[in-house]
């Protein structure tokens, strides 16, 4: 199916990462992301470490925020999904960030 092409919203850069599997290497993949705005994003060869950080993030997104919701307008998606951001910025400690949050964290690590 090639889909519909609808056009970005003003001001949006979105980013496609992925491993360095051969599918998302391949020619038509690359250029129907080119095609559609959207800036490829691939794992380092060999480094699956590059992949760890965002799997760990969109499980959390998924187990925490998604799963078993559903909405009414992508309007209201947005800004709960919104919410959600700022609530894992700000307010949600994580143990490996010893009990801070990572605006603590990062602000700490600024500071030193």
């Amino acid at each position: 199916s090639t889909g519909s092409s609808r056009p970005l919203p003003d001001g949006a850069a979105p980013t496609m990462h992925s491993d360095m599997g051969w599918q998302y290497q391949h020619e038509s993949y690359a250029s129907r992301l080119e095609g559609a705005g959207i800036t490829q994003s691939m794992s380092r060869k060999g480094n699956c470490i590059d992949n760890a950080a965002t799997e760990q993030l969109f499980g959390h997104v998924k187990d925490e925020f998604y799963r078993g919701r559903e909405w009414g307008s992508f309007g209201d998606f947005k800004r709960d999904l919104e919410e959600y951001i700022d609530h894992w910025n700000t307010r949600r400690r994580q143990v490996r960030l010893k009990g801070l949050t990572p605006e603590e964290f990062r602000n700490r690590a600024l500071a030193a």
